[in-house]
């Protein structure tokens, strides 16, 4: 039987010809599309450690390898010969709108059984289940007992997970007989097209060989997101127009192969138009520092050797925070990237605000370190809608700081990047964002295993590791676990060592497959780490780094009304003339209450401030307004105070001579007070004011108790023995017996929570890397229960990002800025990235049941879902919205959200 060109693969964006029928790209010339760029991606987009990794499970020669990997990609959409698929409803049509497949269902070869149209089996499941039998046929190694642990299994299921999720196992009854429990695979013409779609793309690729390797983790990671990037890139509407078939087009094997030839030269240009290409880390320099014992100097000094002997793994940095220890892990990943042949770097931080900070630092090592063109981006969920989007108006919001040359036009992609979009983003040569962008790769969201795949190319550093809490630490293990596992290099930067660091340790051990006891940490300030991937063996330092600048700090604990103690900690400021402070409000609302007053009341100080509740290029220039001015060398005179929340805690650069805060847990206290300055810092805590509502309470109060009227520390030695002091059990000993119960139950409902929290991300984890058996289908398991809300609560605090509108227009401090575009004017469909830079993050417990004001429209884009649109109008000089029990006030000190009585 010939094949048959009929057979659609793409029809959407492809337009219509002048008879008004819609434009078709034939299934296998898709396949075939996709197969050339498999190979491209082989060769020029895989690091040669992913490459290896493949070649070692399969034991193929790495040139066969690729002739394979380009035939198992041109496979992916050979479920589309399937009845659902090919006379689906949505279909491509005639001028008279009728399915132009329909004629197939008439012929005698394509007759299909009653029931077949309605089967609701997808064409990636169709995939899977038709290709294990006949990769079983021509001889990949099977097992009717336990399929899922061989590889004509192996691969089927891999190319079934090319829309973002793997099937569950097929058992040996069902993949030798599909159609019997699929009908609307079809049989007769629809079985036997699909046996020639196969061999054919087979034919054509070359790919002769049988491999009698298997499927490891690493090997299923690699080439999955092989095969789904390729297809990406091979689905590309503009693209795909340029390769359109004439009329008449016979599919002949001379046509293929000449067709095969046009798919290839158009590859290297899908594949180079992606931005991703050309990008390696420069071999680092050779660093003797003889004398010196700093963080910095001992890592230079004594890490390039322990990777050149050992080879990449993971470095695990602890320090208190500051610039001097993210320049250390930038350091680190540096010689872990040329180790590893990376292709680029991903800076994972707790939040949002903190990447937003850091991305300067990083931008900074990426001119050093990186060679070659690259791309940066953030991604964070304030820049998820569109990445480069929100790189390219952060670079403009910090063009005073000379970020570079051309902000934004060198360094970050353009606005209609084949990178940008959140899927594809992770893929960008450097990416600064949130951690949690790491741990959706062990959760079983969509495209997690891309996930693993984009860092699977990549060093990882992850700074303030310990920062996530309990569900946070679980997933983190999991994610170390296939780090180590896929030889991923990952720096991790904590503020002391810990049983949580080392688990971290331990994690990446198992994950690498070492034998023995893992490594703890050094307890001592400053210390460093290294585990290679490869044995999993652990190796400390002969040198140990040095606290280089000790310094002393000053605590002291203030029980007076919250407000008349920020004043009081301010005058002295005010009369000597000079100084820098920041102090740390619980809310934004708590925040920009006090800048007022502050504003008013201390006519002489210099007042700024910054909170989360603004809008992202707001918050941005601000940020970078305080570089300006609180940096170590900023030359601003006279007495300046920055009036802030806890989001400022993980940002790096900022020095001030007296930092004032709420009651907070410890860790977050000393993360505040390495912002001070000077051999004597500053730390006031105001007893009596409001803690955070993400604060632990029970932590909130052990830190009080030993913290008392204050305490004087040397930094950094000290903060290993307060952080033991905070968590020892022996201290509910001290206090007499009402407030040793209460404390008690409040350590209890601590444990219950963190159980709670631990339990929840273990179920939702997948498996680790040695523990799936084989079945790829474990990685996207959906749970009963398992809604996204679950799945955001495991994340950390649900997100909603409010954008403020009047009239059309968008507003920005105060004032009505551009009018809202849409994408047509039959579709009122906003731009998502207009409205990135106006977009402000709430938390979702602000807004609970409030619906906005997007039309049908808007809230039918994905993209979309968790932008709430408020209409906004003027009163007493602000914009105010009220309705469904909320009032909403936005002005040019941001947006604050009161609960109506």
């Amino acid at each position: 039987m010939s094949l048959d060109p009929r057979l659609w693969g793409k029809a959407a964006g492809l337009g219509e010809d002048a008879r008004g029928a819609h434009r078709t790209h034939p299934l296998i010339c898709h396949l075939l599309d996709t197969a050339a760029v498999a190979e491209v991606v082989w060769d020029e987009l895989l690091t040669s450690h992913q490459r290896s990794m493949v070649v070692g499970a399969l034991q193929v020669p790495e040139e066969e390898m690729r002739a394979l990997a380009a035939f198992w990609a041109g496979l992916h959409d050979i479920g589309k010969i399937s009845v659902p698929f090919q006379l689906h409803r949505a279909g491509p049509k005639n001028a008279d709108g009728e399915l132009l497949a329909q004629e197939l269902g008439g012929e005698r070869g394509y007759g299909f059984a009653a029931g077949a149209a309605q089967d609701r089996q997808s064409h990636e499941a169709a995939a899977h289940w038709w290709l294990v039998g006949v990769f079983e046929e021509i001889g990949y190694p099977s097992s009717r007992r336990r399929p899922q642990s061989q590889l004509s299994h192996a691969v089927a299921q891999m190319l079934g997970g090319h829309g973002g999720r793997y099937h569950p196992v097929v058992r040996g009854k069902d993949y030798r007989c599909p159609a019997v429990r699929h009908p609307g695979l079809g049989t007769g013409g629809w079985e036997e097209q699909r046996r020639v779609h196969f061999d054919e793309v087979r034919r054509v690729t070359g790919a002769a060989s049988v491999p009698r390797g298997r499927m490891t983790p690493g090997a299923a990671v690699v080439l999955t997101g092989l095969v789904v990037l390729s297809d990406w890139l091979a689905s590309i509407e503009v693209e795909i127009q340029a390769r359109l078939r004439q009329e008449g087009w016979a599919g002949a094997p001379e046509d293929l192969d000449a067709y095969w030839k046009t798919a290839r030269e158009a590859a290297l240009r899908l594949v180079q138009k992606t931005d991703l290409l050309g990008t390696g880390f420069t071999r680092p320099d050779s660093v003797r520092c003889v004398g010196e014992t700093s963080l910095l100097a001992s890592m230079e000094g004594q890490l390039p050797d322990l990777v050149t002997e050992h080879g990449p793994g993971l470095v695990v940095v602890t320090s208190s925070p500051s610039e001097e220890r993210t320049e250390a892990a930038l350091q680190a990943a540096a010689a872990l990237g040329y180790a590893a042949g990376a292709r680029g770097l991903f800076y994972a931080l707790p939040t949002g605000s903190s990447a937003d900070s850091h991305m300067a630092q990083v931008h900074a090592f990426a001119e050093q370190a990186l060679t070659g063109p690259w791309r940066s981006l953030l991604l964070h969920s304030s820049s998820r809608l569109k990445p480069a989007e929100a790189a390219r108006q952060w670079a403009q919001a910090h063009t005073a700081g000379d970020v570079s040359a051309e902000p934004g036009e060198e360094w970050a992609p353009a606005a209609n990047s084949w990178l940008n979009s959140h899927h594809r983003a992770l893929l960008a040569a450097l990416g600064t964002g949130t951690v949690d962008e790491l741990l959706q790769a062990v959760m079983p969201v969509k495209f997690n295993v891309m996930r693993l795949f984009a860092f699977s190319g990549k060093v990882v550093v992850v700074d303030e590791a310990h920062a996530r809490g309990a569900w946070g630490q679980k997933l983190m293990l999991r994610f170390l676990e296939w780090a180590a596992a896929l030889r991923i290099p990952v720096v991790l930067a904590a503020l002391s060592a810990d049983k949580s660091v080392d688990a971290m340790l331990a994690a990446y051990h198992r994950g690498a497959g070492g034998a023995g006891e893992p490594m703890a940490q050094p307890r001592r300030l400053p210390a460093w780490s290294f585990v290679d991937a490869h044995s999993g063996r652990g190796h400390l330092p002969r040198q140990p780094a040095e606290a280089v600048r000790t310094s002393t700090l000053s605590i002291k604990v203030r029980d007076g009304a919250p407000y008349d103690e920020i004043q009081a900690a301010l005058v002295p400021l005010v009369e000597a003339g000079n100084g820098r402070a920041v102090v740390y409000r619980p809310t934004p609302a708590d925040a920009i209450t006090t800048f007022c007053q502050l504003s008013q009341d201390l006519p002489g100080l210099d007042v700024s401030l910054v909170h989360e509740q603004m809008h992202n290029k707001d918050r941005w220039r601000r940020l970078a307004a305080c570089r300006d001015t609180f940096s170590p060398g900023a030359g601003i005179s006279g007495p300046s105070v920055l009036v802030t929340t806890p989001m400022l805690e993980h940002v790096r650069g900022l020095r001030f001579d007296l930092v004032v805060s709420g009651p907070a847990p410890l860790a977050g206290l000393l993360a505040r007070a390495a912002q001070g300055a000077g051999d004597r810092p500053r730390l006031v805590v105001l007893q009596a004011d409001d803690t955070s509502e993400l604060d632990d309470v029970a932590l909130v109060r052990r830190t009080g108790m030993v913290l008392g009227v204050g305490r004087t520390i040397s930094m950094p030695q000290d903060v290993p023995l307060l952080l033991d002091e905070v968590y020892a059990d022996e201290l509910v000993d001290r206090l007499g017996e009402a407030a040793a119960r209460e404390l008690q139950q409040l350590d209890n409902r601590r444990a219950v929570r963190e159980r709670r929290a631990t339990g929840t991300a273990g179920w939702l984890q997948v498996p680790g890397p040695r523990e799936h058996d084989g079945d790829l289908g474990l990685l996207s398991r959906d749970h009963p229960g398992m809604e996204p809300e679950l799945l955001s609560c495991v994340l950390g605090e649900e997100m909603v990002h409010v954008v403020c509108l009047h009239q059309g227009s968008l507003l920005e401090d105060g004032v009505l800025k551009e009018k809202l575009v849409f994408e047509s004017k039959r579709k009122r469909r906003p731009k998502p990235g207009q409205l990135v830079p106006y977009l402000i993050p709430v938390p979702q417990r602000l807004v609970e049941g409030v619906a906005g004001d997007a039309s049908s429209d808007w809230r039918g884009m994905a993209a979309l879902k968790n932008v709430l649109r408020l209409n906004m109008v003027p009163e007493d000089g602000t914009w105010v919205r009220t309705g469904e029990g909320r009032r909403f006030r936005l002005s040019g000190l941001g947006l604050t959200v009161d609960q109506l009585p």
